[in-house]
């Protein structure tokens, strides 16, 4: 069991999940409803222009991941099946039977680890810039970022956010690497939960379970993403049965930010189709 406590006029709540962690969460709209899943970072910040967005149409959630922003960490290993399972605590916090779970990055290797582990409680999922299994590049890519990460917290965060998003748009919109930079994990403890985030995902590997996954899937990514390149994206969609495709022209690893009404209008018309 989890506790829940809900709070404001904006729907905010919080879940406290069995081994200690304070989930603190977003609820907007009404309608079907519409789980949404960061990646590394974890925060349900991320999706705030989206959600205003997409609360026109679903009841929107979204959640601060354990040990990020305003969630406190618990004691339980950060795996990808505990934050599944988080997932899970978040939807009964909601009062929510199912949903459609929109996972990006890490968050699609979650929504994937929750597909095997309870797909009663999914109508749908939507894997946005998300791979299936470990590959050589993502391992050099996240090793040397865990590397920069133990020596120069700031030099990390600066990193993170050049690869993130297309060179022209980050130049017309540098409030947000500034905003990175100041949100660098400065502490030791920051810098742990960041570190065992990344093992995590480093060793997600979906592959024996996806054959099996029966939730309608969309496949939603960016063909010039430097982070997950549309290689593995390929690879996910082909692996899953009958799973729809969709690649960008453009837009980054976080094409959700940088191409939202792209982004928001896929979704709208693919969960639209589920009814």
């Amino acid at each position: 069991m989890s506790a829940v406590s809900v709070s404001g006029a904006s729907g905010a709540f919080t879940v406290t999940t069995k081994d200690g962690a304070v989930l603190h969460a977003f609820s907007e709209g009404e309608g079907p409803v519409l789980l949404l899943v960061s990646g590394l970072g974890g925060t349900a910040g991320f999706w705030k222009s989206n959600a205003t967005t997409l609360a026109r149409s679903f009841r929107v959630i979204r959640f601060d991941q354990r040990g990020i922003a305003a969630s406190t960490r618990g004691t339980a290993p950060c795996t990808i099946d505990q934050l599944a399972l988080d997932c899970l605590s978040v939807l009964d916090g909601a009062g929510v039977a199912r949903a459609v779970l929109l996972g990006h990055s890490t968050g699609g290797c979650i929504g994937q680890a929750l597909a095997r582990i309870a797909p009663e409680r999914l109508d749908g999922l939507i894997l946005s810039a998300t791979w299936l299994k470990p590959s050589r590049y993502m391992g050099a890519l996240f090793g040397a970022r865990r590397s920069i990460l133990d020596e120069n917290p700031q030099a990390y965060a600066a990193t993170a956010v050049l690869i993130s998003y297309p060179p022209v748009w980050l130049e017309a919109n540098w409030n947000v690497y500034e905003a990175a930079l100041a949100a660098a994990p400065a502490s030791a403890e920051a810098r742990q939960v960041v570190r065992e985030r990344i093992d995590a995902l480093l060793s997600f590997d979906g592959s024996a379970d996806v054959a099996s996954l029966a939730v309608p899937t969309l496949v939603l990514g960016a063909r010039d993403d430097m982070i997950v390149p549309s290689f593995l994206q390929e690879d996910l969609a082909a692996a899953l049965p009958g799973a729809r495709k969709i690649l960008l022209d453009s837009g980054g690893h976080f094409f959700p930010v940088s191409r939202p009404d792209a982004f928001t209008a896929k979704v709208v018309e693919w969960v639209g189709e589920l009814r």
